[in-house]
Formats: C-alpha cells, sequence, structure tokens
C-alpha cells in the first residue's frame, strides 16, 4: 500500500489543530462497550498470523502507518511489527523508539501516589481539602482513592471551552501544568464523590498535586525516584515542550485527501502533565507494566486496595475484552484470560499496556494514529481484536 509522506512542518495546518483540540487530552464519553467478539472457542493465533493481523492494520485506508508489540514471557521477548516508524524514511518500528504514551501516564501518577501511601505519606482516605486546602472548597471532600479510580466527580479540564480555545489556536502552548485545574475551578463537582464512575483527565492532575504537597518535591522529581530508577527505565521522560526525543516512532493524522500528516510534534506536552505527558518507548513501557502490574513497587497491603476493581468501568479508549477499573490500573477480561494495565491515545497515537498479576508476562501495544469511541470507532473495534489476540498468545505461553 502507498501512502504520500507528509512531515511536520512550521505551519499548524487546520487539521492539527483539530487533533489538538480533540487529542490533546481530550473530553472522553462514559458508554457501554461490548468486548471484543474474537469467538470465545478461538485458538490462540501463531507468530505468523499475529504478524498477518499487524498487516492488515497498517494495509487499512484509515490504518496506521505503524504499529509495535512486544510479547515478553520471563527473559523472553518476541516483537512483532508491521509499517513504518517514519514515511519518509521508510524505517521499520524499533521497541527503542520513543513515542507519546498518552493515558498510560495516569499509570504512572498512580505509580507514584501508591508508593507514598505504601510510605505512609499519603493515605487513600486523604482528601483534597486536607492536603490542597487551594483548590475549591467544592471539591474538598473528594479522596486520593476516588481520584485514583475516577469516582471524584471532578470536572474534566481538557474538556472546558477555555482549555479548548487556547490549545486550538495554538496547539503548542505551554501551560502552567501546575494550574490546569484552573480551568474548571468555577465549576462544581459532576456528582456525589464516589457515588458513580466518569473518566476525568483532571483526577491525575490532582494525584500530582497531592503527591507534590504531601513531600514538598516536584512531580517530574518523584517519578524519576519512585518509578523510572526502581525499574530502571532509561527513556522515559515528562516533557513541558513539543519536541520528541530521537529516533522516535512518528504518528499521523490519516487525512483521506492528503494522506498520513505527521502530527508527532504538533501538540505540546505540558497541557497534559501527569494526565498523558509522558514520552517512553516500548521497551521501557515493558519494563514499566512488568513491574507495576506485578507488585514490584508496592507491598500487598497497598495492592490489595489498588486491585479493588469497579465493573464496566472503561478506560480510554477502551482495551481487549471486558473492562474493570481499580486504582489507576484496569482489569482487561479476554477470552483466553486476564492482563491487568492500561490505555491511552492521543494526537498521532494508541496504546495499551498489559501484564499479568505476577508480572512475569506483559504486552506492550503500540499504534501511530489516534483511535477512540468518537475517532474512527471501526479501527478502534479491530485494534481491540487484534488486541486480545495478542493477549491469548502471551496467556497460551
Amino acid at each position: 500500500m502507498s501512502r504520500r509522506p507528509h512531515g511536520h512542518s512550521g505551519r499548524i495546518r487546520p487539521s492539527l489543530r483539530l487533533a489538538a483540540a480533540t487529542a490533546a487530552c481530550g473530553a472522553l464519553l462514559a458508554v457501554t462497550v461490548q468486548p471484543a467478539q474474537a469467538g470465545a472457542d478461538r485458538n490462540p493465533p501463531p507468530g505468523a498470523a499475529l504478524h498477518q493481523e499487524l498487516r492488515e492494520l497498517v494495509e487499512r485506508p484509515d490504518g496506521p502507518p505503524g504499529v509495535i508489540a512486544v510479547l515478553r514471557d520471563g527473559d523472553r521477548a518476541e516483537v512483532y511489527r508491521a509499517g513504518v516508524a517514519d514515511v519518509r524514511s521508510g524505517r521499520p518500528p524499533r521497541a527503542t523508539d520513543h513515542m507519546r504514551i498518552a493515558s498510560v501516564a495516569k499509570a504512572f501518577s498512580g505509580a507514584v501516589a501508591l508508593v507514598l501511601v505504601d510510605r505512609g505519606r499519603l493515605r487513600l482516605d486523604d482528601t483534597i481539602g486536607e492536603v490542597l486546602p487551594g483548590q475549591p472548597e467544592a471539591w474538598h471532600d473528594v479522596t486520593l482513592r476516588q481520584l485514583l479510580n475516577h469516582t471524584s466527580g471532578l470536572p474534566d479540564y481538557s474538556s472546558s471551552q477555555g482549555f479548548i480555545d487556547i490549545i486550538s489556536e495554538d496547539p503548542r502552548h505551554r501551560f502552567d501544568s501546575r494550574r490546569l485545574l484552573d480551568f474548571v475551578a468555577d465549576e462544581d463537582l459532576g456528582f456525589p464523590p464516589g457515588s458513580r464512575y466518569a473518566y476525568s483527565n483532571s483526577d491525575n492532575i490532582a494525584v500530582a498535586l497531592m503527591a507534590e504537597a504531601a513531600t514538598g518535591r516536584r512531580y517530574e522529581t518523584l517519578l524519576r525516584e519512585l518509578v523510572y530508577e526502581p525499574l530502571g527505565l532509561r527513556a522515559t521522560s515528562l516533557p513541558q515542550g513539543y519536541r520528541l526525543p530521537t529516533p522516535f516512532l512518528h504518528g499521523y493524522q490519516i487525512d483521506p485527501d492528503e494522506g498520513p500528516v505527521d502530527v508527532s510534534e504538533a501538540v505540546g506536552a505540558s497541557g497534559a502533565w501527569a494526565s498523558g505527558g509522558i514520552v517512553s518507548t516500548p521497551k521501557d513501557l515493558t519494563a514499566f507494566i512488568r513491574g507495576y502490574a506485578g507488585g514490584a513497587l508496592v507491598s500487598e497491603r497497598t495492592r490489595r486496595q489498588q486491585f479493588r476493581f469497579i465493573p464496566g468501568a472503561l478506560s480510554q479508549p477502551p482495551g481487549p475484552g471486558r473492562t474493570e477499573a481499580g486504582l489507576a490500573i484496569f482489569r482487561y477480561t479476554t477470552r483466553c484470560g486476564t492482563v491487568y494495565g492500561h490505555t491511552g491515545n492521543t494526537a498521532g497515537y494508541t496504546q495499551l499496556v498489559a501484564a499479568t498479576a505476577d508480572g512475569r508476562r506483559s504486552l506492550t501495544f503500540s499504534i501511530t494514529t489516534q483511535t477512540s469511541l468518537t475517532i474512527n470507532p471501526d479501527l478502534l473495534e479491530q485494534v481491540r481484536e487484534v488486541q486480545e489476540d495478542f493477549v491469548c498468545a502471551l496467556l497460551r505461553k
């Protein structure tokens, strides 16, 4: 399949403004999604079939230019890829390519918070009013637990008109990440805290602010000391600007007329921060999810709290199979078994990281275009089916 190569230019196209408005941390819908219908009696596909499924994704007219999946079982890793990392050079995706991990960053803020809970610096029942008294009084009863499992009721700053106007006009605008909640500071809670589930990007901004308040240290420092270093993550960072470290997996918006438009560096990271601004690689994400889902960072006591799940609560975008939400982690129950992890999507990228509860087996799955329930749901359905086949291949081994 031929694609016309389009690199990023200094001028932001109208299509990139739309991508920024809908993807930087965009508003998300709470809807019911059925597990991918792959067939309960279908056998896990062999390696050649998995490669073919990835090729079919990139060969769709609206499909991603590139896809890479890493299966790991103990010390043994298998890398599956199709398409290209960059339509200009035509080189294949690599596990050491940088990329935007979108809402998978929420698992990182969850990791920071849960380590602090484990060390007695925070409690899951600590409230915004106790830790962040400067935040709106209407939010003061919200607990850290409710922020981590998206039952807080906090209004989503990324769907506020003020935020959308700014990022639509200038997708690379440099926000003060610690003031993002100011966009919704005059709004009440959407519902009484703990009464229902509603995914909100504001939750993880508040989590990071609570971590800073409890320790007197910057969130970026906490990430390095509590997550990156213990898990050996050497290519993971939380930037403020729009540049990506090289080499990187280029992300694209698929334009019906122009072909793939490179949006890798179209949007700055400061407007996502702890809710979606982290940059990493498939190799680092593999190490992260093995440690995070496998309990390497916290005690069993804290992990038992993390693994209390809300049925039917979706990650965004939905992952493979049936989804339930824990504390900054989701349980994906597929036809072949259960894995734990997180998904994410932003301009140019859709992500899944997942692992077994012992952390021994893991999957990272990255495509280089955005898809969600509102952005190309047909592609998302196929992606979820392929993800489930990869989970089955992982659990079969």
